[in-house]
């Protein structure tokens, strides 16, 4: 499935998953995840989201993959909407759950929705991350708050080569 997800195959990656069902492998939570990111990977979103509402359980990585999905194929709406979901069903989202739902937020220019974000992220005490530091200056930079950007830039306890140019992309663009 990786493989097909690289390669951005999914008549293969169907072929996988139909011979995973002809050959009675137990549908887990480890596999639903694999196919989930495999379709999402592979641009198919209608499929990863049919996958995912057919697992019978989900983890957080299950709840990642597909929000990571909706982000990168413009459907930050829907990333929103599942965000919101995690939250009500009690899941703790993560790093990763973060760094997507950011870029769903800069996919749509939701200013308000980042900045809750940016709020929640505050609060689970994960503000000091690198990465998501550099999530946060490109999601507000990419919604027109340059000093927003700036802000976060500078509360930044470690920079990267990749926040300084998130940093100078901002102000390229504005």
């Amino acid at each position: 499935l990786d493989a097909c997800a690289s390669l951005v195959d999914v008549p293969q990656g169907k072929l996988v998953h139909a011979h995973a069902i002809d050959s009675g492998i137990e549908p887990d939570v480890g596999v639903g995840n694999a196919l989930v990111t495999m379709y999402g990977k592979c641009g198919n979103i209608e499929g990863a989201r049919r996958m995912f509402d057919s697992m019978p359980e989900r983890d957080v990585i299950s709840l990642n993959t597909m929000i990571a999905a909706y982000a990168e194929h413009g459907c930050g709406n829907e990333a929103l909407q599942l965000f919101r979901q995690m939250h009500q069903e009690g899941f703790q989202p993560d790093k990763i759950t973060f760094i997507s739902i950011l870029e769903a937020c800069a996919g749509l220019e939701a200013h308000l929705q980042g900045k809750l974000v940016h709020a929640y992220i505050v609060d689970s005490g994960m503000e000091s991350d690198l990465f998501l530091g550099t999530a946060l200056v490109n999601m507000y930079g990419r919604c027109g708050s340059i000093d927003d950007a700036w802000r976060v830039f500078c509360k930044m306890h470690k920079r990267s080569v990749v926040s300084w140019n998130s940093m100078i992309a901002v102000y390229a663009q504005h």
